[in-house]
This record gives C-alpha cells, sequence and structure tokens, in this order.
C-alpha cells in the first residue's frame, strides 16, 4: 500500500486539477473553491483561509510540505478556518482578485498566494508564502494562525471593516479613464507614446546581458515583440538590436534548456544563466513568436534555429495525443529543484568519455566549481559556435556533428533520470498562444506541419472544450472540459485561428475567428463599453472587476481583443470593431501615460492601427500589419 492510499483522502480527491490532485492526501481538510464550503464557514462562523497555487510552483511544493503536510500545522488551520486550495491557472479570474488584495496589503505578489476570507468572501489578510514557523525574519504559519482566529473572534467589526476597505480599494484598481475613453471627439494616444515606451526600454536595458532591469529577469517576451514591431515600422534600429540581442541572450543561456530545447520560466541571476527550471506552454508560444519576429527583421538564422527548437520541444513533450497541448512541466524532482537539468563534469565523461566529455564540457559550460547548487552547472554557450571552432580546431560541420551527437547521448541519459512532473491539463488560453505561434511559425518558416498541428490543437478546443450549449470551456482533463471561458480564452483562442487562417487559407478558420469574436463582444462587454475579465461573479459581492490591460507573463487578455479587434475589422470591413478597438485604446490613456512599458502589446496594438491609417499598404490584404 502506498503511503497516498494510506492516508485519508480530503475532497480534493474528486477534482481534476493536478495541482489540487496533488493536495488530496494533506490532513488540511481542503475544500474546493464553491458554496460547500462557504456555507460552512458561515453555519461555524469561521474565516476561510484561501490558498492559491499551481502545480509545477517550486514554493507551493515547499509550503505544502513544511505545513500543509505537517499534521500540527493542519490541526490548526483545520481547527480555526475553513481551508480552500484554488488552482490559478484554473481560475485566474480568482487569482486577480486575491493577488490585487495582496499587493495592497504587502506591496508584493507571488505564489503560494496566501489570503483570509471573511465568509463573504471579503479578504482582510494577506501574504504568498509563509513558513510553517518563523524564520528569515518572517512570521510563521504557527504564530499567525492563532492571532488571527482571536482577531476574529474578539474584534469582529475592525475585521468586517478592514475586508470592506480593501474591497472598495482594488475594486478601483487598473480602472480605465472613463472621462475621455469613449468620447468619439477624443484622440487615439499618437507617436509620442510609441516613443515613450521605446524610450523607457531603452533605458532600462540591461546592454551586457541584454534584458530589462535587474535580477530575477524574465523573458517578457511582449515587450521584445514591441521593439521589433517598433523597428519595423519606425527604422528605430537600437530597438530591433535590444530585442534581438536579448533574444540571443535568452537562447544561449541556461533559460533555454540547452539538451531537450525548451524555455524555463525566468533567470535568478542578470545573467540568464540559472534559471527557475519549470517550463510553462505559455513561455514557449510567446517567446518563439518574439523570435520569428526577430528572424522576419533581420533574416538572422540563429532566431530561425530558436524558434524551431522550442517547436520541437513542445510537439515532443507538451503535445498531447489528441492534438492539444499540456500546461507545464515541474521545477522539482526528487525534492529538489533543477537536478533533472544540471550537470557536473565527471557526469560528462561518464557519458561520453573523457575526450569528448571535456570538449561538451567547455562548451557547455560545465565546470569543477559549478555554477549551480552543490558544484553542478546548468548548460549553457557563452561563446558562438565559429569561436568555438576555431578555439577547438574543428571546422563548422565537425563541430556541428559533434554537437548533436554529444547532445542526443546527454539527452538520452537524461532521460533516465527521474522526470519532472508534467502537468497534463489542457487550458484554451494557452493553447490559443501555442497555435498562434505555431501558424505564424509555418507561415514564416515554410514549416507545413506546424500549421498541422495548430490545426490539431483548435480542432481539438472546438470538440471537446464547447459545452452542450455551446459555451466556450477553460479547461479539459481526464474527458471532461470545465469552467466558462474568460477573456483571455477568447481572444487568444481567438489569436491562434486568425494565424491558422492566415498560414492556410482555410475560411473556416476566419469564420471561427469572426464567431469568437463577436461572441466575447457579446459576453464580456461592460455597459461603460469595456470588457470584464470574467464572466463568474463569485468573488466578494458586488466585485465585477475591467480586464487588466497590463501584461503580465503573457499579452493581457484585453490587448489581445484589441489587436484582434483591429485586425478583423480591417479584413471584415467592420467599422464596429475597429470602434470598439479604439474605445478600449482610449479607455487606457492614463495608464499608457503613466506606465507605458506594461502596456506593451497594447501598444503593439496601437502601433498596428497607426501605421494601418497611415498607409494601408503597410498592410498586407489579411490584415496583418506587421510583416510586409
Amino acid at each position: 500500500m502506498s503511503s497516498a492510499e494510506e492516508k485519508k483522502a480530503n475532497r480534493l480527491i474528486k477534482e481534476k486539477s493536478p495541482y489540487l490532485l496533488q493536495h488530496a492526501y494533506n490532513p488540511v481538510n481542503w475544500y474546493p473553491w464553491g458554496e460547500e464550503a462557504f456555507e460552512r464557514a458561515l453555519e461555524e462562523d469561521k474565516p476561510i483561509f484561501l490558498s492559491i497555487g499551481y502545480s509545477t510552483c517550486h514554493w507551493c511544493h515547499v509550503m505544502e510540505k513544511d505545513s500543509f503536510e505537517d499534521q500540527e500545522a493542519a490541526d490548526l488551520i483545520n481547527e480555526h478556518f475553513v481551508p480552500i486550495k484554488v488552482d490559478r491557472e484554473e481560475r485566474p479570474d480568482l487569482d486577480q482578485k486575491y493577488m490585487l488584495a495582496c499587493q495592497a496589503l504587502t506591496g508584493q505578489g507571488g505564489w503560494p498566494l496566501t489570503v483570509f476570507l471573511t465568509p463573504d468572501k471579503k479578504p482582510f489578510y494577506a501574504a504568498t508564502f509563509i513558513p510553517k514557523k518563523a524564520r528569515y525574519g518572517m512570521n510563521g504559519l504557527m504564530e499567525i494562525l492563532p492571532k488571527l482566529s482571536e482577531f476574529w473572534k474578539n474584534d469582529r467589526q475592525r475585521v468586517i471593516k478592514a475586508g470592506d476597505e480593501l474591497v472598495a480599494a482594488f475594486k478601483q484598481a487598473g480602472k480605465p479613464d472613463q472621462t475621455v475613453g469613449f468620447e468619439e471627439s477624443i484622440d487615439l494616444p499618437g507617436e509620442e507614446i510609441l516613443e515613450k515606451a521605446a524610450g523607457h526600454l531603452k533605458a532600462s536595458y540591461d546592454r551586457e546581458y541584454g534584458g530589462f532591469g535587474r535580477a530575477p529577469k524574465f523573458p517578457a517576451a511582449h515587450q521584445l515583440i514591441y521593439l521589433l514591431r517598433r523597428a519595423k515600422s519606425s527604422g528605430d534600429e537600437e530597438a530591433g538590436k535590444m530585442a534581438v540581442d536579448t533574444l540571443r541572450a535568452i537562447y544561449r543561456g541556461g533559460i533555454f534548456d540547452q539538451l531537450g530545447f525548451g524555455m524555463h520560466r525566468y533567470s535568478v541571476d542578470e545573467k540568464w544563466l540559472v534559471p527557475h527550471f519549470e517550463k510553462m506552454l505559455y513561455d514557449q508560444a510567446i517567446t518563439a513568436l518574439a523570435a520569428l519576429e526577430a528572424y522576419r527583421l533581420t533574416d538572422d538564422e540563429e532566431m530561425s534555429e530558436f524558434a524551431r527548437k522550442i517547436f520541437t520541444y513542445v510537439l515532443k513533450d507538451l503535445a498531447s495525443p489528441e492534438g492539444a497541448f499540456y500546461s507545464a512541466e515541474d521545477a522539482d524532482t526528487e525534492g529538489k529543484e533543477g537536478i533533472f537539468y544540471s550537470w557536473r563534469p565527471e557526469e560528462f565523461k561518464e557519458v561520453l568519455g573523457d575526450k569528448r566529455g571535456a570538449i561538451a564540457a567547455r562548451y557547455y559550460g560545465v565546470t569543477e566549481r559549478g555554477n549551480f547548487e552543490e558544484g553542478s552547472s546548468v548548460l549553457h554557450r557563452n561563446f558562438d559556435d565559429e569561436t568555438f571552432a576555431a578555439a577547438e580546431e574543428l571546422s563548422a560541420e565537425q563541430l556541428a556533428k559533434f554537437l548533436e551527437e554529444v547532445r542526443q547521448e546527454l539527452l538520452d541519459a537524461r532521460n533516465r533520470r527521474e522526470r519532472p512532473f508534467r502537468d497534463d491539463k489542457i487550458l484554451t488560453s494557452w493553447n490559443g498562444l501555442i497555435i498562434a505561434a505555431l501558424a505564424r511559425g509555418a507561415k514564416i518558416l515554410n514549416e507545413p506541419e506546424y500549421l498541422t498541428a495548430a490545426e490539431r490543437a483548435a480542432n481539438f478546443v472546438a470538440e471537446h472544450m464547447v459545452s452542450s450549449e455551446g459555451m466556450l470551456m477553460r479547461r479539459y482533463r481526464d474527458g471532461e472540459a470545465a469552467i466558462p471561458a474568460f477573456l483571455d480564452d477568447y481572444a487568444n483562442l481567438t489569436w491562434g485561428y486568425i494565424e491558422i487562417y492566415r498560414a492556410g487559407n482555410e475560411q473556416r478558420y476566419f469564420e471561427e475567428a469572426e464567431r469568437l469574436t463577436r461572441e466575447m463582444l457579446k459576453l464580456f462587454k461592460a455597459d461603460n463599453g469595456m470588457l470584464r475579465y470574467s464572466t463568474h461573479d463569485d468573488g466578494p459581492e458586488g466585485y465585477s472587476p475591467e480586464a487588466e490591460a497590463n501584461d503580465a507573463a503573457t499579452p493581457s487578455g484585453l490587448s489581445v481583443a484589441v489587436m484582434n479587434l483591429l485586425q478583423m475589422g480591417r479584413m471584415l470591413g467592420e467599422e464596429s470593431f475597429t470602434k470598439q478597438a479604439a474605445k478600449l485604446i482610449k479607455g487606457q490613456n492614463d495608464n499608457l501615460e503613466r506606465y507605458p512599458t506594461g502596456f506593451t502589446y497594447l501598444l503593439t496594438a496601437l502601433n498596428y492601427t497607426l501605421k494601418a491609417g497611415e498607409d494601408l499598404s503597410y498592410c498586407t490584404s489579411d490584415g496583418d500589419c506587421g510583416w510586409e
């Protein structure tokens, strides 16, 4: 009998989410988000202990082992609170709402997200990772829980007041400027805001290692796409060079898996060397799109190679047998982060022999000292192949043959290690992004297999992720489609359909893009003309936030929707679409002025419409104003 079977399962055992199932044998008496939990909270007069995370989150694993698998901590949670677990990837609406509360209270965010709620879902205390006991200058769960329980029992009005004030505050957070957004006489932002965003990115650009700001560094590929579009449309060579040099540094760095390919989530250092090792489907899609943009701008074959290798990883390791794409791979194996991906010189020599192993170690930066934990190294490339070939007295052809042979041998050896956990749920939004990337790759790289893969995934969503009532759903796993889709699901899937149509000229995909666009407006357009993120209304009472336009790890759903509306409006000759897109951009005037680099995909859409307005020959007949 396994250790899991010896333990008693909690309510999460009936869920489909891999993240919730990871917690199904915790001694914490977890509930999934739903009325049962809130009814119990009311009946027992207890606050909610809400924990939000995702299956491939390293610190979520740490908090589970530290506290949620610990009987002492679980007993304290169960006694004084009603605990709820939420998969942020299934319910991004809840994550967005309560992350705003955490940021308002603490000035920071992240996962696991820990929020304490009143039974009517209003937050009154929030944090991210909390250790079981106080350490690293952090309060511990064993100290926080009794204090919050006492606070709830003996100072109830203060708790309620705090929750009311917090909900009122974050309901206003990020709202667009409604005084100007819908006046026909108000102009769109102009070229000056596009220049301002580019200038801010140039000011924060790391000229030594690429990327923006200090460590940790995220790929932020939507910012790179913006710079590449600016380079194309305005002749800003510096913007294009910054983007290409950043992509090259990422491609050669440890943030890119040099053996199995694919992007890790972010780099913990400024050199793109040591990553946070989880691999997310959306990072593959957006980075591939940026590499394709760079290739079209520069004809740099290294950028083409970068995109192809990302697609190789996605098609090999994230594709389901039915053709859709899984969500992610974990950072951890054997209870540690990164050991699947890191190497020591003696391991190279064991696999490749002394001479070949030494050459390969030099190429991939594997040293006795190491650059990672316990003397191990993350593989990376500090120089181009031409320089290395000359140093090793090899021809370009000899080096290429050698590198492919040793890569395959090392990969075969690595595959005998314990593999990271793969989250096999299928999300409409993330599939939309990879569909768009694959279809664009098919067109730009002349690779029909990419278009076939994009079409298979799109057909899977259409056949398996629509309810019996015809509504698009967010998540599919284990034969079940569930959770009504959010704005980014509609927007990203529409983007995917548009790219399939451009690559293959099959009319049904264009018709589906049009249908989804109209359905999106019907479902998410608010009375004031803005877009809501969600049709769900199960957050704090009266709180139905408008969609955020600022980008996060991916372009915001609102920004993608704006780009879709502009392109569909052009292709259909549908003025109502282009007017709606203009209203949405105008509604963000103040945000764009205050912090333009936080809205680069919306600015990419603005760049599109400004250039299309100036010179229609800049756009192709299929509405693409980014390439020709």
